[in-house]
């Protein structure tokens, strides 16, 4: 019997109608795979994954190889995004176990959750031969086959603790020890940043090139206050070439997964809620640093297509879109002449055809391309009617699939960008999508003092949160009563926080990634280092941090400076796994600043001492709105308006500078050496 159909996992559904006896992660699975005296399958994926796709249509929908998986094991299917503490573990087993990982994972363990074989995609024909080949093993060499396993876990178990204690390494010893330490780390981080920088092309090493959305904010934050020529180079080249490529949608914004060739021609299809997220906070920021129009365009656009594309009827956004439609991978994307012309007639076709890069040859498959946007066109008016015709076009295509649950991390990620994009521009329907995601992980995702993982329908999922949703989700809170002058949402941030430090934390300043009430798996891990989205301890650094700039708690500045603790290890070994950590560090080298702007909400004069205040304000800045009276934010207590006037009150550490009463003013302070 398949398992799956009441799941909150818009992948975990695609597979309910399989003929695979498909269990979800849960104890009752591994009671069974005891009871039958047999080996666990694990099956650990996501839906915008081309490749689990793959190996669904070949073997898991496959009778023949759905009976020998039946017959000779207890299959489990996860959802990578749903649990990650799950795929982490296991993950760590395949890249020990082989030298290499990712998704479809598979992995073959003993009722005891000990991994004994690991890999990724296999062919139906390598599959069956593998389950059958598992199946001798277990009956014929079970003592090698559990002891290999128990030898695996125990290793795992050790290393991860071993690799916990060296990247703790020394201490820091006060507030001078910290500034000095972490500006020789982001010094040095810079130059080896600049060593593997693609000076053509943009981007950092060779393909497939991800994005590098943690570095790039660490870059615009380094430059900001050193003034770094190279910082801002690598920057604006990165974003310039990311922009311009065809891993960007140039018809409704936002970006694809990642590129397969170094100059961002062709991506990887499938886009997700976070990568598109933290780039519109990039985007926003190398706006504010140079004034680039580009990146302005690109900010604002990257958020109008999270709330076109990604909103959920309850107000949350959707984890992501799949790479594939009609059994095809980009098919919804790409055009060939002849299709711009039919849309656009002979004319305005050439014309598309040219300014987007579409040629006879192709720049993907079977003649097709990707559409790029290389230089600005002459006339930006046509331009603009061609692109609305082509977008309209598009829509009456099949699109892809989308993962419709919701993340508790992602949208805090989400939360911050919109709610920032929306002051920086002045579009207050940003703010109003930022604010609904919130509402909804207020009221869905938080449960007592815990967060779940995930939603969907309205409806939390059994997961409970890992440490980058609370540490993300109090970030967006945070910002959100910034933006908005809401206190209740900074209110909520701090109890997340607290929650995050009893449950998560590891006794000597770390973090763990799951809570210590969590279940308890073959080791509990604690990965500092950034992946696809900031790492859990470094999201939580930059929350406390924030916090502690917003309250005046000492006791979440000295956990955010310990937090921290692992940053020159791991920037030393990989700096380009450690840019959301040194981001943190820019932000506490910066203070960070903090400003309160005081004022009535209808009055014009508050809101553009407001919007100065984001867009001149330096690394890691924290604001707070109120008009003065029954304030609730620590930083705004005691401040009012200055003759009758709207007033910015610039403090760090709590001691204020004089306020000022005009966007003029505020801007010349922000300005000022800090």
């Amino acid at each position: 019997m398949n398992r799956l159909k009441d799941s909150t996992s818009p992948y975990l559904l695609q597979h309910a109608d399989n003929p695979v006896d498909w269990w979800p992660w849960c104890d009752q699975a591994f009671e069974e795979a005891a009871r039958r005296d047999v080996p666990v399958l694990l099956s650990v994926g996501y839906a915008a994954c081309h490749w689990c796709h793959v190996m669904a249509h070949e073997s898991f929908e496959d009778p023949v190889t759905a009976a020998l998986l039946n017959e000779h094991a207890v299959a489990i299917k996860v959802d990578r995004e749903e649990r990650p503490d799950v795929d982490s573990v296991y993950m760590t087993a395949t890249q020990a176990m082989t030298g290499q990982g990712g998704w479809p994972m598979t992995v073959f363990m003993t009722p005891d959750k000990e991994p004994f074989f690991a890999g990724t995609y296999l062919p139906r024909d390598r599959f069956q031969q593998l389950i059958q080949g598992v199946a001798r093993a277990w009956r014929d060499e079970r003592d090698g086959v559990t002891g290999q396993a128990r030898h695996v876990a125990t290793a795992l178990a050790q290393n991860a603790a071993e690799i916990t204690r060296a990247l703790r390494g020394p201490g820091l010893d006060g507030e001078g020890d910290a500034s000095q330490r972490f500006r020789e780390v982001t010094e040095a981080s810079v130059q080896a940043l600049e060593g593997d920088y693609d000076p053509v092309d943009g981007g950092f090493g060779r393909a497939p090139k991800f994005p590098p959305s943690m570095v790039l904010e660490f870059l615009l934050r380094y430059h900001q206050r050193t003034r770094d020529p190279a910082a801002l180079r690598m920057a604006e080249g990165t974003c310039e070439a990311m922009a311009r490529g065809g891993m960007y949608d140039q018809l409704l914004g936002g970006f694809a997964r990642y590129s397969t060739d170094r100059a961002w021609v062709v991506p990887h299809f499938e886009k997700m809620l976070y990568d598109n997220a933290l780039l519109a906070r990039v985007y926003l920021n190398l706006w504010r640093v140079t004034g680039s129009e580009l990146a302005r365009r690109v900010a604002l656009e990257t958020c109008t297509w999270m709330v076109h594309d990604m909103r959920t009827p309850e107000g949350g956004l959707a984890a992501s879109l799949d790479a594939d439609s009609e059994g095809e991978e980009g098919k919804f994307y790409v055009w060939r002449p002849a299709e711009l012309t039919a849309v656009l007639g002979p004319q305005d076709g050439e014309y598309a055809a040219r300014d987007f890069g579409v040629t006879a040859t192709g720049t993907f498959e079977r003649g097709a391309s990707v559409l790029q946007r290389r230089v600005d066109p002459d006339d930006p008016d046509h331009f603009d009617r061609i692109k609305q015709a082509l977008l309209a076009a598009r829509e009456q295509r099949v699109h892809p699939g989308r993962d419709d649950k919701v993340v508790a991390a992602w949208n805090g990620l989400a939360i911050s960008a919109l709610a920032e994009c929306s002051l920086a521009f002045g579009q207050p329907h940003l703010l109003e999508t930022a604010r609904d995601a919130a509402s909804l992980l207020a009221e869905v995702h938080l449960q007592g003092t815990k967060l779940m993982r995930t939603s969907r329908g309205g409806y939390a999922g059994d997961s409970e949160g890992v440490l980058e949703d609370y540490a993300c989700v109090a970030e967006g809170f945070a910002v959100l009563s910034g933006i908005t002058g809401e206190p209740q949402w900074l209110t909520l941030a701090g109890r997340l926080l607290d929650t995050a430090l009893d449950a998560f934390g590891d006794g000597a300043g770390g973090f763990y990634d799951t809570a210590a009430d969590g279940e308890s798996l073959i080791f509990r891990p604690a990965d500092a280092a950034d992946n696809a989205t900031p790492s859990g301890t470094f999201a939580m650094a930059g929350a406390l941090l924030s916090h502690a700039a917003l309250t005046g708690s000492a006791r979440h500045r000295e956990a955010a400076e310990a937090a921290l603790g692992v940053l020159p290890a791991i920037a030393a070994r990989y700096p380009r796994a450690a840019g959301a950590g040194l981001a943190v560090a820019e932000a506490w080298l910066a203070g960070p600043a903090e400003i309160a702007v005081v004022g009535y909400e209808d009055d014009e004069r508050t809101r553009l001492l407001h919007q100065a205040a984001l867009n001149a304000a330096p690394p890691g800045t924290v604001l707070a709105l109120g008009d003065g009276a029954l304030e609730t934010v620590p930083l705004l207590v005691g401040r009012r308006q200055v003759g009758g006037a709207p007033a910015a009150y610039v403090c760090r550490n709590f001691t204020c500078q004089a306020p000022v009463t005009t966007a003029q003013e505020l801007r010349a302070v922000l300005a000022a050496p800090w």
